[in-house]
């Protein structure tokens, strides 16, 4: 029996459902919270001139917050900050800032202080990453992740954290991780690392009224993500068929969660860590879950193998 279903895993492809998940699961449109929800807030977002960071952006733009923005680009930076401004009507500051640099981060945070003050919202945003074989990495493709993801995070809320206490004021700070942080992952082996360096950061502290939580994404769709991590695009689809809701996330889905999160309506939470993926993450880590592959017809016969067993 064992060998006729190794034969059907490696032959049969997933059957067709009757009904597509993305009939019952399409993303909701628009802001999920009321308006103003962000009135008299700052928030700072690294890496928020593109991705998620620019959607995080435009959603807490919308709500009333003031937006910094910062990462090493800053012509990209000022040109989502003016395309965010214009259509929100809020301000958008752009601060160009190299995460990997504690002395550009302290720089960074004091240009913000000037124009707005401490951030009451720090997320942090700003990630790299690109696919390869581990036996391929080299010390500098580790080094440049790993710099980006973990020590720029770090020195972001260390930076931010010991100003706060200072001036006794609260914060909520988040993370964009990855649900691969808690799993490990081969080909991404540095941005797995470093994303679980992130977490245990953030799960070590919150004291001080400073609050501290977590976002694991799934797979969505950006531009420069994708352009490193499916080239040719067709990893796209492997990763569609896995996810039980039948879809990619959006950025906007990502947005509307950071928004509840850094917000007042979320107050008793810290050290939360929230998978956001479609169910991909269980459903990839279920030990018989390959079996969603057997066919109707198959399980006639698997049925009948079974029942005809006799004994332990």
């Amino acid at each position: 029996m064992f060998s006729l279903l190794q034969s059907w895993f490696h032959s049969s492809p997933a059957p067709q459902q009757s009904g597509s998940p993305q009939r019952f699961f399409a993303p909701a449109d628009g802001v999920m919270l009321p308006t103003g929800s962000f009135k008299d807030r700052v928030a700072f977002i690294t890496g928020g001139g593109t991705g998620l960071g620019r959607a995080m952006t435009t959603t807490l733009s919308m709500l009333g917050a003031q937006c910094v923005i910062a990462s090493r680009k800053l012509d990209v930076l000022q040109q989502t900050a003016n395309e965010i401004s214009s259509q929100t009507g809020n301000q958008v500051y752009a601060v160009q800032c190299d995460v990997r640099d504690p002395q550009a981060v302290s720089h960074c945070v004091d240009q913000m202080e000037t124009m707005t003050g401490l951030p009451d919202v720090i997320i942090n945003n700003a990630a790299g990453n690109f696919v390869c074989p581990s036996e391929r990495l080299s010390p500098n493709g580790w080094k440049s992740i790993t710099d980006i993801v973990l020590n720029g995070t770090a020195y972001i809320t260390l930076e931010l954290g010991k100003r706060l206490i200072k001036k006794q004021k609260g914060a909520s700070f988040l993370a964009i991780t990855t649900i691969y942080a808690e799993s490990g992952s081969g080909f991404v082996v540095p941005s797995a690392s470093a994303k679980a360096g992130v977490e245990a950061l953030y799960k070590s502290v919150g004291r001080y009224g400073h609050r501290f939580n977590i976002i694991q994404p799934g797979p969505i769709r950006t531009k420069g993500a994708f352009s490193r991590l499916d080239p040719t695009g067709a990893f796209e689809k492997s990763m569609i068929t896995r996810i039980p809701t039948g879809r990619l996330g959006t950025p906007e889905e990502i947005a509307n969660l950071a928004a509840y999160i850094s917000s007042d309506y979320a107050t008793w939470m810290s050290g939360a860590v929230i998978r956001f993926d479609g169910g991909e993450y269980v459903s990839m880590a279920g030990e018989f879950n390959e079996l969603k592959k057997v066919t109707p017809d198959q399980w006639d016969v698997m049925e009948a193998m079974i029942r005809s067993t006799k004994g332990s």
